[in-house]
């Protein structure tokens, strides 16, 4: 409970002397605001002020209490109105409740402790409801996706582009991207921006998941389906009912599971393995995967009418080095984030740093990026970021740029393109550093195929 919540409680009682006697005794509580009314006009003139909760006398002069209850209702439906009457009719007090009080308090000599007891446990309940209320404030901002996806590049306006139009209704999403592109961050931005937000998202990753295991964890199953099933399991298609359903690495489900997944998406229920209960199931459908979806669908291997099932809104994440400057920008963003977060002394970057950032085609995107500025202030001794103090692991980067399936030709491009860019230009060092004819890096440039910067 938070101490420092004030409760705004109004008296609405005709009787001015218990009137007079609530009024001290709630004000003993200094979380209380309390606010003494003796005619129905001065207390609906008042309402404008919206109170947290109305202890109601049910026998005033010109309304009865259910009217004022429903008066109430009608101008501040979050406020809560507890009756205190002098009639011990059940069949009253009922009926009020039926109609929305909080409570039914009788007068007699326990009535002030009951009401004190009250009022402890609608406190309790209405900071409850505001911590709700603020942390789904707060997970919305976290998810607003003009901060989460940091850039100001024209690719990645693109892709705030999408993201808008896609809250904007339930299209199934297919997100495409390399690694550490933000593929899960991008599908979350969209969950909270929606019609969704209040129910759950639920993230699974489909290759991470053994293809004989993944079908109870998608579906879910009874108890003794199968052997170890000792209990049964709800799936995650259930548990994101009324949500949001992020499939990652869709390109990696066994196609017996692309069967199965398909009369899903397209019956919109669900039945457990090893039960007959049909469930029926209300969800949104988010796809990601860094495979060509088309190419594998030429290739047999993924169903076609399951990837234009989900094809949907494609959204196609930039990878960082097509980002133009986003790299220094998120650089700089990830340094405020990091200090902040350990309490030091926010840092910056030297100009050579931040060379040998723009330099490196971050093969493993934001993710790679983000790590390597952490580690560059952890290693940093200074208030600013030396080029020594940034680490890029060839060995990995290699491994990321060989899952980029590219051709032959592509590769050789990307590697010149590479060298040109860590020698500034020079053509003498870049072709003596590869072993290739300068003859034909001049060629390269001359027909557009190597960018100088």
């Amino acid at each position: 409970m938070k101490a420092n919540r004030i409760f705004k409680i109004y008296i609405l009682e005709d009787d001015r002397w218990y009137g007079a006697m609530l009024e001290h005794h709630l004000s003993l509580n200094p979380n209380y605001q309390v606010s003494k009314f003796e005619n129905e006009q001065a207390f609906f003139k008042a309402m404008i002020d919206v109170p947290d909760i109305v202890t109601l006398d049910y026998s005033l002069t010109d309304m009865d209490g259910s009217q004022v209850l429903k008066k109430i209702q009608q101008i501040s439906p979050q406020t809560e109105v507890i009756i205190i009457s002098g009639q011990e009719d059940i069949a009253t007090a009922v009926n009020l409740l039926k109609t929305g009080a909080f409570d039914y308090i009788v007068k007699d000599e326990d009535t002030l402790n009951r009401l004190w007891k009250v009022l402890l446990h609608l406190q309790e309940i209405k900071n409850l409801r505001k911590e709700v209320e603020d942390l789904k404030s707060e997970l919305k901002k976290k998810y607003d996706f003009s901060k989460i996806i940091i850039g100001q590049s024209d690719a990645i306006k693109r892709v705030f582009s999408l993201i808008e139009k896609a809250t904007q209704t339930n299209i199934t999403v297919s997100l495409k991207g390399e690694t550490g592109t933000g593929k899960e961050m991008v599908a979350k931005a969209i969950h909270y921006n929606s019609v969704r937000q209040k129910f759950p998202f639920i993230a699974i990753n489909v290759a991470a998941i053994p293809k004989d295991l993944l079908e109870s964890e998608l579906f879910g199953h009874e108890k003794g389906a199968f052997t170890g099933a000792s209990d049964k399991r709800i799936g995650k298609f259930e548990e994101a009912n009324k949500g949001t359903i992020f499939l990652d690495e869709i390109g990696e489900m066994d196609p017996l599971l692309q069967t199965k997944l398909l009369r899903v998406l397209q019956e919109r229920e669900i039945t457990r393995i090893g039960g007959n209960a049909v469930i029926p199931i209300d969800i949104r459908i988010i796809v990601a995967t860094h495979k060509n979806l088309l190419e594998e669908v030429k290739a047999k291997r993924f169903r076609d009418d399951l990837y234009y099932r989900l094809l949907g809104l494609p959204i196609e994440l930039p990878p960082l080095r097509e980002r133009d400057n986003d790299i220094l920008i998120l650089a700089k963003y990830f340094i405020n984030s990091f200090c902040t977060d350990n309490m030091l002394p926010i840092k910056s970057f030297s100009p050579e740093s931040l060379q040998r950032l723009r330099s490196y085609h971050f093969p493993g995107n934001v993710r790679e990026l983000k790590s390597v500025v952490e580690l560059a202030i952890v290693m940093s001794d200074g208030e600013q970021i030396e080029a020594k103090d940034i680490n890029l692991e060839v060995s990995e980067s290699t491994a990321s740029l060989l899952m980029q399936e590219k051709t032959l030709r592509d590769y050789e491009l990307m590697i010149i393109q590479h060298f040109m860019e860590k020698y500034d230009n020079d053509v003498l060092i870049v072709a003596k550093k590869l072993d290739v004819g300068k003859s034909t890096i001049y060629r390269m440039i001359q027909n557009g195929d190597l960018k100088q910067k």
